[in-house]
């Protein structure tokens, strides 16, 4: 099999060739799985059902594009809290020599017209599927036809529950490649409730209080490792130009303001949720007219300048999605060495058991540990 070979998906609704975004070399991780096929497949066969096409579909956290690949004749638009999964989408478009522009919508933003047609990849935090089925609701009519997928292994319960709350009966496929769907019959008679999301909640010890959209990292409390970090911010050296890197509700840059009112911070993550709460976050402590940050939905510093950082603050993820790794860190950290300009600093927090000293010292030739305890520590690397 060659590698193009490897990166061909087979359905009803034809063949395509995806990668996943960022690109891996890992052969194992494809940029679709079966439920993608699973979900192909139904939708192949309504369409056979019917006299003409749905009018208007929308399609729920696609995760690599190949729904929005393989329906692109539907024009569907993809509603996702990715950005990294929209630009997935867009470079699966392209690979396939499709002209369509990605129709795309943010996950903080809300659909605002009729859809006919919902298919629903089920996603990692129910969290972030109750706010779109809430925020769904008043757009869907009679005839909608609403369909979920998701690996079996990854179908929790509680999903179960929450599209019955706010949509109505739930009936499933049998599996197929341990994949599964689920069949949502709305029930106009259920009342339309209003999303919970965004939240916020206030630590006793920072005395900060964080507002969170729903897919936002630790939304109901001030996530441990940060607040091991912040507990070393008197080691931070002296900086003006900062990234809060991966920056979730900005607490690490909305604290570091705070302690160096003269610096500007860069709040950056992939999530359009975690950058618009770092925003209303910001705003909160320094007003909307404050000059002294600005945010960016971005994979980490990929358009950064380089040479232009002195600090870069990282609490990163070791997942994407359902799969771990440190894939993603790897980049962050390769990132934030052509950024800093000589003498700056980058500085993690990451669990004890993950390899980023060894990481950082074979990419910046040196690291230190500042702080530990049981389970995280605080990394410093300079660049030379």
């Amino acid at each position: 099999m060659t590698e193009t070979d490897g990166n061909l998906m087979k359905s009803a609704m034809g063949d395509w060739q995806l990668q996943r975004w960022p690109p891996t070399t890992d052969a194992t991780l494809q940029a679709w799985d079966a439920a993608d096929e699973l979900l192909l497949d139904h939708v192949a066969e309504l369409l056979k059902q019917r006299d003409s096409a749905f009018a208007n579909v929308l399609l729920l956290n696609d995760v690599h594009g190949a729904l929005a690949t393989s329906l692109h004749r539907l024009s569907p638009v993809s509603w996702s809290d990715s950005s990294l999964a929209h630009r997935a989408a867009e470079e699966n478009l392209k690979r396939n020599d499709i002209a369509s522009p990605l129709r795309k919508l943010a996950s903080v933003q809300t659909p605002d017209a009729p859809v006919d047609l919902v298919l629903i990849r089920v996603p990692k935090t129910n969290a972030l599927l109750e706010d779109q089925l809430a925020r769904l609701r008043p757009q869907l009519h009679e005839n909608t036809v609403i369909i979920a997928a998701a690996m079996v292994k990854h179908l929790q319960k509680s999903a179960f529950a929450c599209l019955e709350r706010y949509l109505g009966k739930v009936t499933t496929s049998l599996a197929v490649k341990k994949a599964r769907l689920l069949f949502v019959a709305l029930d106009e008679e259920l009342p339309v409730q209003r999303s919970p999301y965004p939240s916020e909640f206030t630590d006793s010890e920072t005395g900060l209080t964080l507002f969170n959209h729903a897919n936002v990292f630790s939304r109901a409390h001030l996530d441990h490792g940060a607040r091991f970090l912040l507990s070393q911010y008197n080691d931070l050296p002296a900086a003006q130009r900062v990234v809060d890197l991966g920056c979730g509700n900005g607490v690490l840059g909305i604290r570091l303001l705070q302690m160096r009112p003269d610096a500007h911070v860069r709040f950056i993550d992939e999530s359009y949720s975690a950058v618009e709460s770092a925003r209303c976050n910001h705003a909160r402590y320094f007003g909307d007219q404050a000059v002294n940050a600005d945010f960016q939905v971005a994979d980490g510093l990929e358009s950064g300048d380089s040479d232009s950082l002195d600090l870069v603050l990282c609490n990163p993820p070791f997942h994407q999605q359902h799969v771990l790794g440190d894939q993603v860190a790897r980049s962050m950290f390769a990132q934030s060495k052509r950024c800093l300009r000589q003498g700056g600093e980058l500085c993690v927090v990451a669990n004890r058991h993950l390899s980023y000293p060894r990481m950082l010292k074979h990419l910046f030739g040196n690291c230190r540990t500042l702080a530990s305890n049981r389970k995280f520590m605080v990394l410093k690397a300079l660049r030379r």
